[in-house]
């Protein structure tokens, strides 16, 4: 993470080791599963999780703590993309700060 990004986090008082996960796929048995265990692997804490089924799709929304994730933030990013394509769906991660200005109004 750039100084820069770290100086806007502060200022925007939000906690930089809480990321956003979002997960789209077709829906089966074993989602949330696959995903947790993705989070337990790399010691990532689950700290809120929405879930829904919207016709035969299944999406989820994960608020995590990474504070003790061992590994960078890219390599996270390059995890859930090859666990992307290895479960059928879509996986993805963004820090909370980001993701709540993106989705502002």
């Amino acid at each position: 993470m750039q100084e820069r990004d770290k100086v806007i986090y502060r200022l925007m008082g939000k906690n930089m080791s809480h990321s956003v996960i979002s997960v789209v796929g077709k829906d089966r048995i074993g989602i949330v599963y696959d995903v947790s265990k993705i989070l337990t692997e790399n010691r990532i804490s689950i700290i809120n999780i929405s879930q829904q089924l919207m016709g035969e799709f299944f999406t989820m929304i994960i608020l995590v703590d990474t504070a003790q994730c061992p590994k960078s933030r890219q390599e996270m990013l390059d995890i859930f993309a090859q666990a992307s394509q290895v479960l059928a769906l879509d996986i993805r991660m963004q820090n909370e700060a980001l993701f709540n200005a993106m989705h502002r109004i």
